[in-house]
């Protein structure tokens, strides 16, 4: 899957571990980078956190 950051990846962040939404080369689908949240999800799942405002970047970045 190729990713292409859309919002988040404060450019203050020099190790790429940084809250982002990225758009991705499947019709439909985002992909979110976030801290890990210790929540049970379905195996090859995950529930991650990341701040509302890269969120709200991410919409307007998308146009919705």
């Amino acid at each position: 899957m190729k990713l292409s950051r859309i919002s988040g990846g404060d450019p203050e962040c020099r190790s790429n571990d940084c809250p982002t939404v990225y758009a991705t080369d499947e019709d439909g689908v985002v992909a979110v980078q976030g801290v890990l949240v210790d929540h049970t999800t379905p195996e090859g799942e995950a529930v991650v956190a990341l701040p509302e405002e890269v969120l709200r970047e991410a919409a307007r970045a998308l146009g919705w």
